[in-house]
């Protein structure tokens, strides 16, 4: 990707914000992460496995569908200028997306039960498609199957615990070298902990949104705030890539191999 000047206001506050970020990813899970995490694993044993293979069998065809729909896959590659410029312009897509969010998380909450089981895959295909806009952007081919499982690796880094927030970040931070290694069936994509951490993520928050009287409130704030942190989450990771930030990242690389990059047998 190509590089802005180093030497401008707006590359010196995005460095600040990027090593922020970065810091927060590589942060260690708190007492309250773990215990969270803990509590949460023992409610997963009690469900059972066919309601598991079920939800992620779901997810699975449901993201499947939407990262290769004709509609997300054939967006053209955006010519790359000054970094200003592009992210001009993917902020305001994510105050669109965001906005967009917003409205049907409105609308589903304020139908109830049933209509609130409908924004989830409403919601899922408004982040992804903000998350292909956003690649493109930023110069990404989202047509290459592996630009498409760093998009995941971008949801996964936001709708996760901190301890898989950490092990996600460590291959992100190295990717044009685990990338070469990637398996090129996409069944291989570690769906169970995909949805597992997802739905985690969001349980409690989505919660609200099929209480009567406060779900469409619920609804519309939920999904707003997590649709800007996934956008926000996204713009951090594309500027990891770019060859005038790669040097922020190489000084705090640990000096060990870099793992091989390991997905668990399919489904």
């Amino acid at each position: 990707m190509s590089s802005s000047d180093p030497n401008s206001v707006y590359h010196f506050l995005v460095t600040q914000e990027l090593q922020e970020w970065q810091s927060a990813m590589r942060k260690s899970p708190t007492f309250w992460n773990r215990t969270t995490k803990s509590v949460q694993k023992k409610v997963n044993n009690i469900i059972p496995e066919k309601v598991h293979n079920a939800i992620t069998k779901a997810i699975k065809e449901i993201t499947r569908a939407v990262i290769f729909g004709s509609g997300f896959t054939t967006r053209s590659r955006k010519e790359i200028g000054p970094l200003e410029e592009i992210e001009t312009k993917v902020k305001e897509r994510i105050n669109f997306y965001s906005s967009s969010a917003a409205v049907e998380g409105a609308a589903t909450g304020f139908g109830g039960f049933l209509l609130s089981l409908a924004d989830f895959p409403l919601w899922l295909t408004l982040k992804m498609k903000m998350l292909f806009e956003i690649a493109s952007r930023y110069g990404y081919d989202t047509k290459d199957y592996k630009e498409r499982l760093y998009i995941l690796h971008i949801f996964q880094l936001t709708f996760s615990s901190q301890q898989r927030r950490n092990e996600i970040f460590e291959k992100m931070e190295s990717w044009e070298l685990i990338k070469e290694q990637l398996p090129d069936d996409f069944n291989t994509f570690d769906w169970r902990t995909f949805q597992l951490e997802y739905r985690d993520y969001i349980d409690l928050a989505k919660l609200l949104q099929l209480i009567p009287g406060v779900g469409a409130i619920a609804g519309a704030l939920v999904n707003h705030k997590l649709t800007n942190k996934l956008g926000k989450a996204a713009m951090n990771a594309y500027r990891m890539r770019r060859e005038d930030f790669k040097k922020f990242r190489v000084l705090e690389l640990k000096e060990e191999p870099v793992p091989i990059y390991h997905l668990p047998e399919k489904l």
